[in-house]
């Protein structure tokens, strides 16, 4: 582990493994520390891995104000942990919540990036929304699987505004595109590692103007991966289709079989698809 002070002096951690070029990856959750990324399928033997602890998760600090949980207020830390590193430009790679980071850090410092990961990326900053009937459609295709049935239930209640508990609970095999032992040990450790009151902050009002956002990605000149999982409910790839086209020089890679963690899905096409961009 590593640490710096971002600039309200708090201190963050970020961890290293790997070598070759750095990649700085920013996890989702939101606010989840950056452990759940582990090695990214294998991403490490190809870049060194950067995993940044947004603060008040994992190992670094909690700050004196709660308010700085914004999603556009982070960009600040990841800007200064880039200048910590000595970097002139930064390659990112944002995992679900963490992408609205990535581009929200990609408008503010275009000449600091190098290329940009968007992996599952969540698209709500950027305004663009997942429909109930594509997430239907997308869960539809899990229909053979034996816990199918539950899963689909608790999504139609979820859908529906009536959700509880165990509803949420029962949907986790569809975040999933195996739902093996490695995919519920990484579930059953989410809630320990996520910030909940960060979490309630991250997207708050004044977190996101996605007008301003898309009108300078529109301008973003660095290339970019737009990696979607065939089976991800939450980035279906249609949405994903329309988030890469707000970019001029974007790439959609659809992995199959894969949900919202496609390094745990299938780590080798994952590896594969994204070593070949950051190459």
């Amino acid at each position: 582990m590593h640490t710096f002070h971002a600039p309200d002096g708090t201190e963050l951690a970020y961890h290293l493994s790997g070598d070759g070029a750095p990649l700085l990856c920013l996890p989702g959750g939101p606010m989840q520390a950056s452990v759940y990324l582990g090695n990214l399928g294998g991403l490490d033997a190809h870049r060194q891995l950067i995993r940044l602890d947004l603060r008040g998760t994992g190992r670094s600090a909690r700050p004196e104000d709660p308010g700085s949980y914004r999603c556009d207020r982070l960009v600040g830390d990841v800007e200064a942990l880039r200048a910590h590193l000595g970097l002139a430009r930064v390659d990112l790679l944002g995992h679900s919540a963490g992408a609205n980071l990535a581009a929200l850090y990609a408008e503010r410092h275009p000449d600091r990036v190098g290329r940009l990961a968007l992996i599952t990326p969540s698209p709500f900053g950027l305004g663009i929304e997942v429909s109930a009937a594509a997430r239907r459609e997308t869960a539809l295709l899990r229909r053979h699987e034996p816990w199918f049935p539950a899963a689909f239930a608790a999504l139609e209640d979820v859908m529906a505004g009536r959700a509880t508990a165990d509803s949420w609970q029962a949907l986790t095999p569809l975040r999933y595109g195996r739902w093996d032992a490695a995919a519920r040990a990484h579930q059953a450790a989410e809630d320990a590692q996520r910030n909940g009151e960060a979490a309630a902050v991250f997207g708050s009002e004044g977190a996101f103007d996605p007008d301003r956002t898309r009108a300078a990605l529109a301008r973003f000149g660095q290339r970019v991966l737009v990696l979607a999982g065939e089976v991800d409910l939450n980035s279906p790839p249609a949405a994903m289709a329309e988030l890469s086209g707000l970019f001029p020089h974007a790439e959609l890679v659809v992995q199959p079989g894969a949900g919202h963690f496609p390094w745990l899905d299938d780590p080798d096409r994952f590896t594969a698809s994204t070593a070949a961009f950051l190459a």
